[in-house]
């Protein structure tokens, strides 16, 4: 079978890629070998896809449905293997191979449970849609590991307030949103209520229906910090939808009271990372051309 990376995948890797990186050439060829160190049988690889992986429905040589999920090292695929591990199906996708790191034909190939990859809380109306995923990122809070090597909240938001700086030096109209959003991030990590693991990319579209629960986790870039940086990323999902409501600045408001008061997270902590995450965002948009992402994510900013 030909190992097509799709589309999606192909340009968001591409707005990203360090210079000379050929992982995408050699997809194909990593992806056939993973299948056949396996003995999986293919059928068909997921479309639309991720931005961040290919991802494979297969079955095992005993027919039992999995996925194989190939991702490159700057996706961090390794820190993904140790938090799934760890939290070992409790509200995240089930992993399937819990090879350790370096083991030979393993390193950025991730076998895991099949879910349904075509329903997620996304296709459920708005409030349950939320109501969902809140109780599932709830299930992933948990203490990291211990002697643990995943990245920090203050580590994370540190390299991407440097690329915050020099967009707003590019771009002077959205200095004041990154200012804001730059002495929110200050303020916030000077004192975190919690150092819990985080899914640390959570939204609607990353929670899949399954058999063994409802609903799972999936594609997790693991983090550790507080809880409301976490939550904040899905206080914003369906963007799209508030920027076209007349009301969307209350709802968003309503929205940041309600996920708060949910998961007994403090309101102002939530709306602080939700303004640094979506200014972020949004300066990293305008950064690759993506200007209608970009002119979404910093007017909902402009609502915090």
């Amino acid at each position: 079978m030909a190992f097509e990376p799709p589309r999606r995948l192909v340009r968001a890797l591409g707005e990203t890629a360090p210079e000379g990186d050929d992982w995408l050439e050699k997809l194909p060829g990593l992806a056939r070998e993973a299948v056949e160190r396996r003995e999986l049988t293919v059928e068909r690889v997921q479309l639309p896809g991720g931005r961040s992986s290919l991802v494979v429905l297969v079955r095992r040589a005993d027919g039992t449905p999995a996925v194989l999920k190939l991702a490159p090292p700057r996706a961090r695929p390794e820190s993904e293997r140790v938090a799934l591990a760890h939290w070992g199906g409790r509200g995240a996708v089930q992993l399937l191979e819990p090879v350790s790191e370096g083991a030979e034909g393993s390193e950025g190939v991730l076998l895991l449970e099949r879910l349904h990859p075509d329903v997620s809380v996304r296709t459920l109306p708005e409030a349950k849609a939320l109501l969902e995923a809140a109780g599932t990122l709830r299930r992933l809070w948990v203490d990291p590991p211990e002697g643990h090597v995943f990245e920090t909240v203050a580590e994370r938001t540190g390299r991407q307030a440097k690329a915050m700086r020099a967009g707003a030096d590019a771009a002077p109209e959205v200095a004041p949103l990154v200012d804001a959003a730059l002495s929110a991030r200050e303020e916030l990590l000077d004192s975190p209520p919690e150092h819990r693991l985080l899914h640390g990319t959570f939204r609607q579209s990353k929670v899949l229906s399954g058999d063994r629960m409802p609903w799972l986790a999936v594609g997790p870039d693991p983090v550790v910090g507080e809880h409301a940086f976490d939550l904040a990323r899905l206080v914003r999902d369906r963007v799209e939808d508030l920027i076209a409501q007349p009301s969307g600045a209350t709802t968003t408001r309503r929205r940041v009271r309600r996920l708060a008061e949910s998961l007994e997270v403090d309101r102002d902590r939530l709306r602080g990372w939700t303004l640094f995450r979506a200014v972020e965002s949004g300066v990293r948009a305008r950064r690759v051309g993506r200007e209608r992402d970009a002119e979404l994510l910093l007017e909902f900013a402009s609502w915090l």
